[in-house]
């Protein structure tokens, strides 16, 4: 069963929702084409950070990206006098949590050497923090 790892650096803006659905598929397809096929397998998606996470959602009204973040604001404000961990600044605890309630790591499974999403389904960083970053995302195939 082969195996393949890369590493991609997805730039945020800040606050927001940051789609890389098209790299994935890009690099699955081309670890199945070395590979001679993948007819089934899964691809592990995971965030070195702790202040940004992933997420899968919507990718049609981008309304739905907006509305998150403002859920997420609201559950989870900033301030100052709310949290013992504030080093960098208001955003840093909340940013900490938001990542906690959402999830470092997804799988997406794999046939046919493409990504098995659904029709309105793309992969994204969540980046919590209030300026942009360049964060790495490490992406794990495996598959026959």
């Amino acid at each position: 069963m082969p195996h393949f790892q890369t590493s991609l650096m997805v730039r945020s803006r800040g606050e927001g929702l940051f789609d890389f659905t098209d790299q994935a598929r890009a690099w699955v397809r081309e670890c199945a084409d070395q590979a001679g096929g993948i007819k089934a397998g899964l691809l592990t998606v995971f965030c070195r950070h702790t202040s940004a996470s992933l997420i899968i959602q919507e990718n049609a009204d981008p309304n739905v990206r907006l509305d998150l973040v403002d859920f997420f604001n609201a559950m989870v404000p900033q301030s100052h006098s709310r949290y013992r961990h504030s080093e960098e600044g208001p955003d840093d605890m909340p940013a900490h949590i938001r990542s906690a309630l959402t999830s470092a790591s997804l799988s997406v499974p794999v046939a046919d050497g493409r990504l098995l999403l659904g029709t309105w389904q793309a992969i994204y960083l969540f980046e919590h923090r209030s300026r942009g970053h360049a964060r790495e995302v490490l992406l794990h195939l495996h598959g026959d």
